[in-house]
């Protein structure tokens, strides 16, 4: 065992040619990675920001940080109002700071939805479905209302807390993920969601014997406080002075509490950062393998896993052979020593094998694992789901199918045979790095029966798991000619789809006179997409908020309780669509009636942000981060931002929101942009229960043509992918310049040329009419004075 312990913790020499920035940390048990430049860099930032604009937030009950600004400020004034949380309290008005938007990403700032199907496509039929098959259905904010002492009992969390004293632990924690960190997720796994009521995307739980509070990014405040019931507390996270999960538990517990966790739910980075954060205070951390709470309090109730078969990705629309991923991730693991790597990411498993499946709503991915070895390859899965076409091309790549469920004793088997396991710390559950671990010591152990030369031998060859970030992520978001020709057609079809749309709703709201609820527009944007060809699905639940519901980030409308879309109000529509060949995601926010003064300026400076984005030239490997002042400066000019990032990376035919890519605020995320990867364009600005605005574009990023090339620096642009027009009548002209109404008519003028084949009768007309030049009124700058007089 000394020979065993020299080997715990070695330093990797190798770097990975696309992530050079930093050294990797080899290591067999569960040493810890010290902090990189920018995580030390993030948190210094975020220490001494905490520090310096903690005096001018005013605290709420428990702790709490009222925050309606992107950015905390010095408070207009305090008053005292009634919350949905319950009871009364002192919050911090703060006039024109909105919450933000579905922005982020997965795997950097979240740009999230709900996976839960709440008034969206075919809204009336899928409620009753969930609401009568086990599934999360929120109750209107009107019910949640009221002070915690004078409401019911919440018996799903008394039960809760029951079997916690059961298992000697004083709190419990539910994450918002499954076991392979999925954005979006089987109903089946929305545990969080069942047990708190709130059904955003992102957010995690604590239930402590005598708290249950709620963990939720800026997103998702608005919506936080109407689905929470009195006995929970809203935590916001991301505003100063308020205390992280692992934080508000080494504080608030009593010393040397025990603290439940499914391994199974929680990445080994951050189960290690909850362990050190704990041992301040002498808790520990109970790893529940065998039993999920939440699910026995759902019990009978939860809705079964996901059955639906898997399909053959055509190599029309994939580009690249299995075989040929597969030869290049194995040249991957050569070239840093590994001989093995698990891959856990749904969207990975379903890029490299060229699979697509339905478990997931809105993404066309599976449950499954893949275990990629030197000279072999084995899919994890439900083998029900196994079709004739994909058991052949597995067959043709030498993959062989396993249990979902053997994926554990698989990983002890690599260790005991001395394996070099790449492990993503950041994605892999502390679950399948413990069984490895476990399996690393028990091989050690076995050394001191055998003899010295062969003790050696076996120590040299011992297994050992190599901690890096996946190699097929950024493979992944590199898009090959095939991928991006794919991307190209299917927003064409989905503009033509969107153009029929608008020309319909403006017809019936404008000329008809009529309003529509938020679940009818959205289930007709359903129709006029299901008819495109090549359509399978949603790639998001639709976002169609109608006035203030526009400033809730991730609202979703639901029959019954929403709001109508008129000639009254702002209408926000965040959409997407999963197609064979592609996948979109596109805003637009339109007025069909007369907007105000200042409705007008807000929408004319997050067109200015996104017009900036769009014509930026950056050298290449340039982080996302450097870009987002671009997107923010003209609101920033007025006191005004945006709580979310500007850009998330969009999978091709897969998730519309992937990684390592993003274009944010939070420098935290040190990825070079590269040609051939896709990202959104979408700044926005939100005034809480007034309105919402948001402008997105997908575009893909290519080589700039450039007259110099400094240092022999590439450098980059965008290419647009969306063509839909922006609605004119929302402009101040005043405000913008002659160059970016340029920009603007020459989007239109693109918007027309591509997609006007592909329409006809009113749609059309409608599209004519929107493309038109837009030019500045002579003698005056008045906005009811445009020359050009479109609705949408």
């Amino acid at each position: 065992m000394a020979r065993a312990s020299a080997l715990v913790s070695i330093l990797s020499s190798q770097t990975m040619a696309r992530n050079c920035l930093f050294s990797s940390h080899v290591s067999v048990f569960s040493t810890p990675v010290s902090h990189s430049p920018q995580q030390y860099l993030q948190k210094h930032f975020q220490l001494r920001r905490g520090k310096k604009l903690a005096r001018d937030l005013v605290p709420l009950q428990r702790g709490e940080i009222e925050c309606l600004g992107a950015f905390p400020v010095r408070p207009r004034r305090v008053s005292t109002r009634s919350s949905a949380i319950g009871g009364e309290r002192n919050v911090c008005e703060v006039s024109g700071q909105g919450c933000g938007s579905r922005m982020g990403n997965s795997s950097n700032d979240a740009m999230m939805t709900s996976g839960i199907r709440i008034g969206t496509r075919r809204a009336g039929s899928d409620l009753k479905t969930y609401a009568t098959g086990g599934g999360i259905v929120a109750e209107p904010s009107s019910k949640r209302k009221g002070s915690k002492k004078d409401a019911p009992p919440d018996v799903k969390l008394t039960q809760l807390r029951e079997l916690m004293d059961k298992n000697g632990i004083d709190a419990y924690i539910v994450p918002s993920e499954d076991a392979h960190q999925s954005e979006f997720i089987a109903d089946c796994f929305m545990r969080r969601a069942f047990i708190s009521g709130f059904t955003g995307s992102a957010g995690s739980v604590i239930i402590s014997k005598d708290r249950a509070s709620l963990w939720t990014d800026g997103r998702y405040f608005l919506q936080a406080e109407n689905q929470l019931g009195p006995h929970w507390t809203l935590m916001r996270a991301g505003t100063a002075g308020v205390p992280s999960m692992s934080e508000w538990c080494r504080d608030n517990l009593p010393e040397g509490s025990v603290v439940g966790v499914d391994p199974y739910l929680f990445t080994s980075d951050a189960f290690e950062e909850l362990k050190r954060t704990l041992a301040e205070k002498n808790h520990s951390i109970s790893l529940l393998y065998d039993c999920n709470l939440v699910d026995q309090v759902w019990g009978s109730a939860r809705p079964n896993p996901p059955s639906a078969p898997l399909r053959v990705h055509d190599i029309k629309y994939a580009g690249v052979d299995v075989s040929t991923k597969l030869a290049n991730l194995r040249k991957e693991l050569v070239s840093v020593g590994a001989t093995v790597i698990v891959v856990t990411m749904l969207d990975e498993i379903a890029w490299l094998l060229n699979l697509r499946g339905s478990d997931v709503p809105c993404s066309p991915v599976t449950y499954a694992y893949v275990v990629v070895e030197l000279e072999t390859a084995t899919l994890f899965v439900d083998e029900s789901k196994v079709t004739h076409d994909v058991a052949q091309q597995l067959a043709q790549a030498s993959v062989t199918v396993k249990p979902y469920e053997s994926l554990v004793p698989e990983i002890r088997k690599l260790a005991l045979e001395g394996s070099k396991l790449w492990l993503d710390a950041s994605r892999v559950s502390v679950a399948i790095k413990n069984a490895f671990n476990d399996a690393c010591l028990q091989y050690y152990s076995n050394l001191g029966s055998l003899e010295a030369s062969k003790r050696e031998l076996k120590e040299a060859n011992g297994p050992a798991s190599l901690h890096r970030s996946s190699p097929i992520s950024l493979s992944k978001a590199l898009k090959n000619d095939a991928e991006l020709e794919g991307m190209k057609n299917a927003h064409l079809r989905d503009a033509a789809a969107l153009t029929e749309f608008w020309s319909w709703l403006e017809h019936k709201i404008v000329v008809e006179k009529q309003s529509l609820s938020e679940v009818e527009v959205t289930e007709r944007l359903y129709d006029f997409r299901a008819k495109q060809s090549g359509f399978l699905d949603v790639s998001f639940e639709t976002i169609s908020g109608s006035g203030p519901n526009g400033a809730i980030v991730h609202y979703r409308a639901e029959a019954g309780t929403c709001a109508q879309v008129d000639e009254h109000n702002l209408f926000l529509l965040d959409s997407g669509a999963q197609y064979v060949d592609g996948t979109t995601d596109i805003t637009r926010t339109v007025h069909f009636g007369v907007p105000t003064p200042r409705e007008k300026e807000c929408f004319t400076r997050v067109l200015q942000g996104h017009i900036a984005v769009d014509q930026a030239v950056f050298p290449e490997y340039t982080p996302g981060f450097v870009l987002d002042v671009l997107a923010r400066n003209s609101l920033w000019k007025i006191g005004l931002d945006y709580r979310h990032g500007t850009g998330h990376g969009v999978g091709a035919a897969l998730n519309v929101h992937e990684g390592p890519q993003s274009m944010s605020a939070r420098f935290g995320n040190m990825t070079g942009l590269q040609p051939g990867m896709i990202i959104s364009n979408e700044p926005g600005y939100y005034e809480d229960r007034v309105f919402g605005i948001r402008i997105e574009n997908l575009v893909i990023i290519r080589e700039a043509e450039t007259e110099n090339r400094f240092g022999g620096v590439t450098f980059l642009s965008f290419e647009k992918l969306s063509f839909v027009p922006i609605q004119a009548k929302m402009l101040e002209l005043s405000l913008l310049s002659d160059s970016e109404l340029t920009w603007l008519n020459d989007y239109h003028a693109q918007v027309w040329e591509k997609v006007s084949p592909l329409v006809a009768g009113d749609a059309l007309e409608w599209l004519h009419r929107n493309t038109r030049p837009i030019q500045r009124p002579s003698g005056s700058k008045k906005p009811q004075e445009l020359s050009t007089t479109t609705s949408v």
